[in-house]
């Protein structure tokens, strides 16, 4: 098959819609991604703001209950985590 003009052509149109195609469709991921960014930011912002406006409100009695409080969790993240490690482990071992 001999390239005429028109092959050309055609050929160019293909390559510069596929390359309008894939710049829109970029685009509308990256929209979807900032806007869930933005999500995101607004999200932990208020969470930010609760716990500012929490510690705000502390005093000594609060800061017991919830010094008793954070431990009690630590304590179930640290048994937690060595339950993980030992499954992993025993993973290995197998």
């Amino acid at each position: 098959m001999k390239m005429t003009k028109k092959h050309f052509l055609i050929i160019l149109a293909l390559v510069v819609a596929g390359f309008v195609v894939g710049i829109y469709l970029q685009d509308l991921q990256h929209q979807k991604s900032t806007e869930a960014a933005w999500q995101a930011n607004r999200d932990n912002l208020a969470r930010f703001n609760r716990i500012r406006n929490h510690t705000f409100e502390m005093n000594d009695t609060n800061w017991e209950f919830i010094r008793d409080s954070i431990e009690q969790e630590l304590d179930s993240f640290m048994i937690l985590r060595f339950r993980k490690e030992m499954d992993s482990l025993n993973e290995v071992r197998k």
